[in-house]
């Protein structure tokens, strides 16, 4: 197919969004947008998805208020046409809460960005929904190396704010005591060479646009002694860190230090869990990715662990951290590296390199990560098998089933999310559990309160008009278990100079996916 252009356009024929693939005058594009509206007008009545031109064909779904609106050449095939529309259709609803024109409007750049991505020169992209989002959101390494050079840009504009306010003040004070006043107060200039109408200038561009980051925010002063040991390492401003992409030809991706990795804003958000901690609290974390094939096979598995330690009494410091290893997969353990390696690798035990020197107080430090991937089946805990079938009535009958391969696991919240068209609504004919289809989002949601060893199976039948089977992919999962996919667990904790002493603590594990889908 030769895709000419595709648009978001009202039902008054009102063009919202538009964006062109081919070489074309703009008076050419525009005649063509403003022409179909026309063309509805006079095949009124009709039930059609399309209508055509002389020289081209325009392909359409009603949305709502709105109209997904794609020109073609004549001499394209329709079939890929109306598969293309149905995968614009599915881009929208992504980005836009409610599909009506301010809310289009206000999110016309992503919408774009998915378009190129769906579209090159005219020409269909293999990708799927799953893959536009991934390209859209991905991260820039420019735009944070420019939003790092800004923010040094005000943060250096606030310290002369600042130093130019005092040196007023001081003027002003001196020149009291002396009964002189002061001329030109609100324009003059100082020995800083910063005029008071700039820095004013300057302090409403900062009220604007100055956003906390987290090296600017203010943590509280920890009580621990002055030569306890930091784990995370010297903190560092703005300043340094646009020194070092600088020194290091902008090649660092890595933005925060690696024990402090897991408190970063970028980070996914991990589930929390109120539980009661004692002084010495261990939190133990799973976290999974895993892509499965819609006609079996695993593409991607990957499994990150974290052990972190948070001491809240200065006589805990000095401790160490005694585990019970039972993997036998092939995990890689790494610890940090101020933690005594020989120590771990020859006792399974975790203490400082200097046993002189304690935790730091008050603050969640990263004392051992571990990482596993494959491509073994057998690694997959929860295997989903989505099956739709196509009906003669151009519909498709969805069986869906799941799977709990590792019965030793406990999951809870379990949710199966299966994507559906617009604008048809599913009839259940079987399920085990509870579902909930969601009209705006077009999803159908399979809820699980436990899948366990004693609940390890389960199924769902539905049936969806006016679908295809590729309409119902990625099939996204979402859980959370107290069990840890890895068989790694913490024992006990003694003081360094009495291991006869076992102190007290409370252990939170948690296991959860980060991205888990069936595409």
């Amino acid at each position: 197919m030769v895709l000419i252009s595709a648009a978001i356009c009202t039902k008054s024929g009102k063009t919202i969004v538009s964006r062109q693939f081919v070489e074309m005058t703009k008076a050419r594009i525009e005649g063509l947008l403003a022409a179909f509206p026309k063309l509805m007008t006079s095949g009124s009545g009709k039930q059609h998805t399309f209508v055509e031109t002389e020289s081209v064909r325009y392909v359409y779904q009603p949305m709502e208020k709105l109209y997904m609106l794609l020109i073609t050449t004549k001499a394209s095939n329709i079939l890929e046409d109306l598969e293309t529309l149905r995968l614009f259709s599915k881009v929208i609803p992504e980005y836009c809460r409610t599909l009506d024109e301010k809310d289009i409007l206000d999110n016309a750049f992503n919408l774009i960005f998915a378009f190129d991505e769906i579209v090159a020169l005219g020409y269909r992209e293999s990708v799927n929904l799953a893959q536009i989002k991934t390209f859209v959101e991905m991260d820039s390494h420019e735009e944070k190396v420019f939003q790092a050079v800004r923010e040094t840009q005000e943060k250096e504009a606030k310290q002369k704010m600042r130093e130019k306010a005092k040196e007023l003040q001081r003027q002003r004070m001196e020149s009291q005591k002396k009964g002189i006043p002061l001329r030109n107060f609100g324009n003059s200039s100082d020995s800083f060479g910063v005029s008071s109408s700039s820095i004013s200038s300057a302090s409403m561009g900062i009220a604007e646009i100055a956003k906390p980051t987290p090296n600017s925010i203010t943590t509280k002063t920890s009580t621990a002694p002055k030569n306890a040991l930091k784990l995370g390492g010297k903190s560092r401003d703005v300043d340094s860190f646009v020194d070092q992409l600088k020194s290091e030809g902008e090649k660092v991706t890595n933005l925060t230090p690696v024990a402090n990795s897991s408190s970063s804003s970028s980070a996914p958000v991990r589930p929390k869990t109120d539980i009661p901690t004692d002084d010495v609290h261990l939190r133990v974390e799973d976290k999974l990715t895993v892509r499965i094939g819609r006609d079996g096979g695993l593409q991607t598995f990957e499994l990150a662990g974290l052990l972190t330690l948070r001491v809240a009494d200065e006589k805990y410091g000095r401790i160490k951290i005694f585990l019970e290893n039972n993997d036998q997969r092939g995990i890689q353990l790494q610890t940090h590296p101020n933690i005594d390696k020989d120590l771990f690798r020859n006792k399974s035990q975790i203490g400082l390199k200097n046993p002189a020197k304690p935790f730091p107080l008050n603050t969640d430090v990263g004392v051992l990560k571990w990482r596993y991937t494959t491509q073994d089946d057998s690694a997959i805990p929860l295997t989903i098998n989505c099956w739709p079938s196509e009906t003669g009535d151009g519909g498709c009958d969805v069986n869906i089933e799941y799977e709990l391969e590792n019965t030793k696991l406990e999951l809870q919240d379990v949710t199966i999310t299966i994507p559906l068209p617009m604008n048809v609504n599913p009839s259940i004919t079987e399920c085990d559990g509870e579902y909930n289809y969601d009209a705006r989002k077009h999803q159908l949601q399979w809820s699980l309160p436990v899948v366990d060893a004693t609940n390890k199976q389960g199924a769902m039948e539905f049936s969806v008009g006016s679908s295809i089977p590729s309409d119902f992919f990625p099939v996204e999962v979402s859980f959370i278990s107290k069990t840890l996919y890895a068989d790694l667990r913490p024992l006990q904790i003694t003081l360094i100079d009495d291991e006869s002493t076992h102190v007290k603590h409370s252990i939170e594990t948690i296991l959860y996916p980060e991205k888990y889908e069936v595409v």
